[in-house]
């Protein structure tokens, strides 16, 4: 079993305008162990996407308290390639498009560079059509440039392809199913569940409950402010659709300005 822990992590971003450091995380705490799935929800503005990225080690955001651990071993002083060695994975809330590089030379260079020697190519090209087909996605998407000219959704099934390729010890997902028809978030929930295992770990970010219908959770955390105000099973998702997260505020006595004041999660942005 692996380990990725956050204690009480802080991070800060630089204003564009002001070019002052902005705190957005106030003292995350969270421990995700292989073989359990994690949900953290909230409204816009509260850190979830600043924690994944922070995670995965994005300089741009900077940690001036606290700690991440995998495995007891600090991350911070890790870079980002050498934090994907290590076992962590990042499913981008908008993957970038790189153009000259085919998908199929970019998930065979990423697999061959997390093992301790390259995968023969008929492995990999048969571990490749093993999970293309579990995606339902055709043996084309490998020869196109990264991501070039990729609807939304074919950007998010080819982010959990890369996903099912590389195989981390966790996953991060950052809202994949943002956009997504019901098909769509229906086949990329598949892969992910294809993952399910005792030595896989995986943390959504999501706004919505309708994701966790398909990628059922073991806990969800709800943020606030910058914090981690309330964890529950998935019947805390089940809260938030119907009573909001304005509602949980006013329960729990916060005193915080959300961007998504009143909005239910079925409406947030």
């Amino acid at each position: 079993m692996a380990t990725l822990k956050v204690t009480d992590l802080h991070v800060a971003v630089e204003d564009e305008e002001t070019k002052k450091q902005q705190e957005i995380l106030k003292g995350v705490n969270l421990v995700i162990n292989t073989g359990e799935t994690h949900a953290i929800m909230g409204p816009n503005g509260t850190g979830k996407s600043t924690l994944s990225e922070t995670i995965m080690g994005n300089p741009n955001y900077h940690v001036t308290q606290g700690d991440i651990t995998l495995d007891g071993e600090s991350l911070l002083d890790k870079k980002v390639d050498e934090r994907a060695r290590a076992g962590l994975f990042l499913a981008m809330q908008y993957p970038v498009e790189i153009k000259g590089i085919t998908n199929l030379e970019f998930m065979r260079t990423a697999v061959n560079a997390t093992c301790d020697k390259p995968l023969p190519i008929r492995k990999f090209l048969k571990k490749l059509d093993e999970n293309l087909k579990v995606l339902n996605m055709s043996d084309e998407m490998t020869e196109r440039y990264l991501n070039e000219g990729f609807s939304g959704g074919e950007k998010k099934r080819n982010e959990i392809l890369q996903l099912m390729m590389i195989q981390p010890k966790f996953a991060i997902l950052d809202e994949i199913d943002s956009g997504l028809d019901i098909d769509a978030l229906q086949v990329v929930a598949k892969g992910v569940n294809h993952m399910a295992s005792p030595d896989f770990g995986t943390l959504m970010i999501t706004h919505y409950q309708r994701l966790l219908n398909y990628i059922h959770p073991d806990q969800v955390h709800v943020m606030m402010d910058g914090r981690i105000v309330k964890t529950g099973d998935a019947s805390l998702a089940e809260k938030l659709e119907a009573e909001g997260y304005a509602g949980l505020k006013d329960e729990l006595g916060l005193d915080v300005n959300l961007v998504d004041d009143d909005v239910s999660v079925g409406g947030g942005k």
